[in-house]
């Protein structure tokens, strides 16, 4: 392309360029390209004329250039497919008429901060440095495949498309450094699947928006640092199936709506800490099969109705709340009756000594476990429990043994059982006599030495089968909780 073919304001952007000058055709430094004002031949630059720019002029001895543009209209689709550029690219607050199409690009650095347009196809790509989209306004950005060496910029970006296609796609992206997006607004879905971030993700105070679909779908993604997406308000499904997170996933204050789906579906994910707090209730299933997790934030209010806890495990469990808070969000497990959560559970109030809940959880686990026995089970379950609370309860089996020594006592005062040897029995003691129906390891001598008669007999008879399913149940319960030790 001759020199003599352009326009005043791409002879501008030509000059410019070899020593790296910004050409800034706005009116007011605060102008934004979505309302740009007048986009007439004085800030209007051809597509075709910057990719020539960019590929093949000449440098100026001595300076180091650069394509740097704020503010103009680009029209037609600038096509750098499988470009090799030695010089940085941006153009900000831009209104670009056509797509942007890197696929395959190698260049130090991309910057489009506060731009418009119709899309960014940035996949199988290489960039040196970072990529800045802040604040830009797109149908959908592609960068599938691309090797990032710095961050990736979408600080207060608007993604959405009118097709199902993904808005903004990073599966296999490799990022050298963050994925910084706090504010982000999408209409439609963020597939991350296979990215990796070699610092952290910021998504906070973002709006993702997929209802009834996925919104964000980050299967097998791997971050070095934190996730975090606070304040934020996602409707659609969360999909993060085999993440690894060293740090933590932090979901504090976030609105997570995916009715008649799975809202998170964090399942084989292993991540330092999750944080699922001070939100809203979530609307959908949680799901957290078989991940494993150094700590677990959750307040009880957030958990939904729905959830998958199967095989999940966690050192730590905050804030310490009673277990009576706790044991709801085990009974709602759509699995049905899962013995790993509640010793999960168990683990992490027994680590911070609260014994009180431990037996507490650990009674709800077997009455739990009751209600998955056949009939008879559950009966010989339901004494367990009335007599000694399953061994968690020990009072009661004192409780139980004194009320029935009363009640024997008193009978027998009033009305003595005959001896069977008139002159060899020993002296009646209606006490004794009551402990040797009620206890079966232990004898007086009372009851081998006296034989009650009619109604008194059947009462001899209740106490001793009594004593021996009292003993039973004791013995049963102190097993148990031995075991557990």
């Amino acid at each position: 392309m001759e020199i003599n073919d352009l326009t005043p304001a791409e002879e501008r952007v030509w000059r410019a360029f070899p020593r790296g000058e910004n050409v800034d055709f706005r009116d007011t430094p605060d102008e934004d390209a979505a309302t740009g004002g007048d986009w007439g031949e004085e800030r209007t630059l051809r597509a075709s004329v910057l990719r020539a720019l960019l590929v093949s002029a000449p440098a100026e001895d001595g300076e180091i250039s650069a394509l740097r543009i704020t503010g103009a209209r680009i029209t037609g689709p600038l096509d750098l497919t499988y470009a090799v550029l030695d010089r940085p690219v941006r153009m900000s607050h831009c209104h670009f008429d056509g797509h942007l199409e890197f696929y395959g690009t190698r260049l130090p650095r991309l910057n489009l901060r506060g731009s418009v347009l119709p899309g960014l196809r940035l996949a199988s790509a290489r960039v040196d440095g970072s990529v800045q989209l802040s604040g830009c306004r797109a149908g959908r950005l592609m960068l599938a495949g691309t090797e990032i060496g710095g961050a990736v910029f979408l600080e207060r970006a608007e993604l959405g498309a009118e097709d199902d296609a993904p808005v903004l796609q990073l599966n296999q992206t490799a990022i050298g450094d963050d994925l910084w997006a706090p504010g982000l607004r999408t209409r439609g879905e963020i597939r991350a699947t296979g990215a990796s971030v070699a610092g952290s993700v910021n998504l906070n105070e973002s709006r993702l928006t997929h209802p009834g679909r996925t919104a964000l779908d980050a299967e097998t993604l791997t971050v070095e640092g934190d996730v975090q997406i606070r304040h934020a308000e996602v409707r659609g499904g969360v999909g993060l199936r085999g993440a690894r997170i060293a740090g933590r996933l932090d979901l504090s204050y976030t609105l997570l709506s995916h009715p008649g789906g799975t809202a998170l579906q964090a399942s084989s994910c292993s991540l330092g800490e999750l944080w699922l707090r001070r939100g809203p209730a979530v609307e959908g299933t949680l799901n957290l099969r078989r991940s494993q997790l150094e700590a677990l934030f959750v307040d009880p209010e957030v958990v939904p109705d729905s959830v998958h806890l199967s095989d999940l495990t966690y050192a730590a469990l905050a804030p310490h709340i009673p277990a009576e808070h706790r044991l709801p969000m085990l009974e709602r497990d759509r699995d049905g009756y899962v013995p790993h959560a509640y010793e999960q559970l168990t683990a992490a109030y027994r680590r911070i000594g609260d014994d009180h809940a431990v037996r507490l959880v650990q009674l709800a686990k077997q009455r739990r476990h009751r209600r998955t026995l056949p009939w008879y089970g559950r009966m010989w379950g339901l004494v367990q429990d009335v007599t000694v609370g399953y061994g968690f309860r020990p009072l009661r089996a004192a409780v139980w043994l004194l009320s029935l020594l009363a009640i024997g006592s008193a009978a027998f005062a009033l009305h003595h059982p005959q001896p069977l040897k008139a002159g060899e029995a020993p002296p009646f003691n209606p006490v004794f006599y009551t402990l040797d129906l009620l206890l079966p390891v232990l004898s007086f001598g009372q009851e081998s030495a006296y034989a009650p008669r009619g109604g008194y007999q059947a009462l001899a008879y209740a106490l001793v089968l009594t004593g021996w399913i009292l003993a039973s149940t004791v013995i049963a319960g102190v097993t148990r909780t031995v075991s557990r030790q």
